[in-house]
């Protein structure tokens, strides 16, 4: 496990940021037509999310 200890001002920032990224990203999933590089996408897009979802609690 990997730790990181953040202000509350900075975990903030990071989530906003992860948050956008990822909208970015289903966007990006949905113009792709490549196949191989949508599952990048989207598993790029769970590891986020999970981040994301740490950041909350």
């Amino acid at each position: 496990m990997f730790s990181v200890d953040l202000t509350a001002e900075e975990k903030d920032v990071l989530h906003n940021m992860l948050s956008n990224y990822v909208s970015d990203l289903r966007m990006e999933i949905a113009d792709t037509d490549r196949q191989d590089f949508r599952e990048m996408i989207k598993k790029q897009k769970e590891i986020l999310q999970k981040i994301i979802d740490a950041l909350e609690k």
